[in-house]
């Protein structure tokens, strides 16, 4: 299993627009590729040196193949509407993470 994991600083003036086009638009659009099983927003709980607000989204997919599909088939259409509706007010940088193991605690 792959993470893909999108982290974005974005400018505190656009918190409410983007966070409403990241849950009810992005993130489902991104789904219904078909790509991926699942996505999950958290808010980063750090103080930035350059200000702002910062989010990771991440989404997972069955392999590195699938990820690969994505960014030649959806990636470009997806980055360039952030870009149009946010310009740099949200910058964003992409990490893979292949899964490794999870643990829970027992109850």
């Amino acid at each position: 299993m792959i993470l893909y994991n999108v982290t974005t600083n974005i400018d505190e003036t656009i918190k409410h627009q983007w966070l409403q086009w990241m849950q009810e638009k992005h993130i489902p659009e991104i789904l219904a590729t078909g790509k991926f099983s699942s996505a999950r927003l958290v808010r980063v709980l750090v103080e930035e040196e350059m200000g702002g607000l910062t989010y990771a989204v991440q989404y997972t997919t069955d392999s590195k193949e699938t990820l690969q599909r994505y960014y030649a088939e959806d990636a470009p259409k997806f980055r360039a509407e952030g870009l149009s509706l946010f310009g740099d007010k949200a910058l964003a940088f992409r990490t893979e993470l292949e899964f490794v193991s999870e643990f829970f605690m027992n109850n």
